[in-house]
């Protein structure tokens, strides 16, 4: 299938729904304009479309495979990469003053998605290498930052996360990699590691791992766990590269999905010679992971937008292509594109305003982030700060498991050749599945939002949000236009709805935390649902005003429109819907004997 990063629907979403402009007006961007913005966007299509896209296909059929202990990538893999680094994408938000642009982490969140559209796999190791140059410019020494982070900002050298370990998946507390003080300011680290991504490969001359491990002295829990950089290489006083380290591959997964990404089991210390230094405080390795960690939620909400996006692109295709049935009443004559099918388009509908919807939540999160860091006065830092605590998690769990959605739906409008690997839609399927699994699973992504997010400020962001959104609401009823009047009353219906929920959640979490932890997951969706047409109905309302200028693309801005409306019809409605479940609490879900559920 043809596919074309779609620049123009990326824009949108950042001027009209995400709130973009705000970064304008901080004047912290000094040479930042739309027409930087455009070109930036314009490059990005071409690399993305012309160099990436093409390897989707081929590295699903021809995996990354390991030869004598060096990891194989897919044939194009390291030319593409070697482009993504010359054309300067990997330093797109960095400081300057390590080699990077100095421009907004919104843009490069915008290459995230660009990226992934393209080739989930081979975004991926790039997404994990901006996330260690975070981590290690929040915690590194400055001799740690002199030695790697101008290699690292490049995208000259990589990066991993070392967490998951075999007997330790999601929690952490139970990691045994240890970490032994070698009397040199070095640490000898030994342990194993799993679900490494690109932990081994051969794209770049040095990979630099961060890997969680114990000191001997180490309290219990997570409350013992520290960070260390691992070299693959270990770097020489004056930044060459010099004697191997002893860190190795012992094997690649075979996973469902993502062939072309080696997800590696890496050992570090096989030998006794794995040498590595302490990055951050002792004991608080955790703490300074979580840096890399939000990024990284973001990063893979987005990765759900972009193969979701792809996946839409192709069932459009093919249903203007297939032709099958006639239309109703009619027994003869040729038959019709199933486009033209009711039930088609409701599924293709579903695609598009699940896309819009995840791209704006996760743009929106990202605009936050940046204002947190940039805007100009501490009360906008913080207000901004607080939106994007609360974003994330749902910007990572809402996105990704719409993301699946998306991709099973493409699989279905392709009817029986959906399910023929041939076709491509089972790859979208296969691809993106993991990504409400990985960097916290989306319940964990839920817990978080009624845990720390909800609790913690006793409510005030999320009742801030729902505010902003009952204002839109408002906007959208005194609109002219009768969609617009619809799509305010179902967000109005939906807000309520949520505010309900969240009261009840706050009230049910005094008492007893099973009630707040039972209801997380229907909570984290119905916010979703209702962040999600808040973003769309904005969009809808300045594409309304800008039908009225002069040379408007009528036929794009009316799309706009019915996408929002269609989304409020059938995804705030479902949002409405859910705060009996949230409100059910642990009863729903109080413990039965395996024996009652087993035939």
């Amino acid at each position: 299938m043809s596919f074309a990063t779609p620049v123009r629907d990326m824009r949108f979403s950042l001027e009209h729904m995400a709130g973009f402009g705000a970064l304008e007006k901080t004047g912290a961007f000094a040479d930042l304009s739309d027409d930087l913005v455009a070109a930036i966007l314009g490059e990005m299509a071409k690399y993305c479309d012309n160099v990436v896209a093409p390897l989707n296909e081929p590295s699903d059929r021809d995996p990354a495979r390991l030869e004598n202990g060096v990891v194989r990538t897919p044939k194009g893999f390291r030319e593409a990469y070697r482009q993504y680094v010359e054309g300067g994408w990997n330093a797109l938000a960095f400081p300057e003053e390590w080699g990077g642009q100095g421009l907004p982490q919104t843009l490069a969140i915008a290459l995230v998605d660009a990226l992934n559209q393209a080739c989930m796999s081979f975004a991926i190791g790039t997404t994990l290498t901006t996330g260690a140059v975070k981590a290690l410019l929040h915690a590194g020494t400055d001799e740690q930052k002199r030695l790697y982070l101008p290699k690292m900002v490049s995208g000259e050298w990589t990066g991993t996360m070392n967490l998951t370990e075999p007997q330790a998946g999601s929690d952490l507390s139970a990691l045994r990699t240890k970490a032994e003080p070698a009397g040199d300011g070095r640490y000898k680290i030994a342990g194993q590691k799993i679900f490494i991504t690109y932990g081994e490969h051969d794209m770049t001359d040095n990979i630099v791992h961060l890997v969680l491990a114990r000191l001997p002295d180490a309290p219990e829990g997570t409350a013992g766990i520290s960070m260390f950089l691992v070299p693959k290489i270990h770097v020489n006083e004056d930044g060459s590269l010099g004697a191997r380290n002893d860190v190795q591959c012992l094997k690649l997964e075979e996973k469902m999905g993502l062939h072309g990404s080696p997800t590696c089991v890496m050992a570090y210390g096989e030998k006794g010679e794995c040498y590595g230094t302490l990055l951050g405080e002792e004991h608080r390795g955790l703490k300074n992971m979580f840096v890399m960690m939000n990024a990284a939620r973001l990063d893979v909400g987005v990765q759900g937008v972009g193969v979701a996006e792809r996946a839409f692109q192709r069932a459009l295709a093919y249903a203007l292509e297939r032709r099958q049935g006639r239309p109703p009443g009619v027994k003869a004559g040729e038959m019709i594109p199933i486009y033209e099918h009711a039930d088609v388009r409701r599924m293709l509908y579903s695609m598009k305003s699940l896309v819009e919807a995840s791209r704006a939540i996760c743009y929106a999160n990202a605009v936050a982030y940046d204002l947190a860091r940039r805007a100009p006065d501490e009360k906008k830092r913080k207000e901004a700060k607080a939106l994007e605590d609360l974003l994330t998690p749902i910007s990572k769990g809402w996105s990704t498991d719409r993301a699946n959605e998306v991709a099973s739906l493409g699989v279905q409008i392709h009817g029986g050749m959906g399910y023929i690997e041939e076709t491509g839609a089972a790859q979208h399927m296969r691809d993106v599945r993991i990504a409400a699994i990985y960097e916290g699973t989306n319940g964990i992504q839920a817990m978080d939002l009624v845990g720390r997010k909800l609790q913690m400020d006793g409510g005030t962001a999320a009742k801030a949000f729902i505010r902003k959104v009952k204002e839109e609401a408002v906007i959208a009823r005194a609109g002219k236009r009768p969609e617009l009047k619809r799509i305010g009353a179902r967000l109005e219906e939906a807000a309520n709805a949520l505010e309900a929920s969240t009261d009840w959640l706050l009230e049910a979490s005094k008492k007893d935390q099973h009630d707040a932890l039972a209801a997380a997951t229907p909570y984290l969706k119905q916010f979703g649902n209702v962040a999600g047409g808040y973003y769309l109905a904005r969009g809808a309302m300045a594409a309304a005003l800008m039908l009225g200028e002069e040379g408007a693309d009528k036929a794009y801005l009316e799309g706009r429109i019915a996408v929002a409306r269609f989304f409020a019809e059938n995804y705030l409605t479902e949002a409405a819907g859910l705060t009996q479940a949230i409100a059910a609490g642990a009863e729903s879900v109080a413990r039965l004997d395996p024996e009652a559920l087993t035939g």
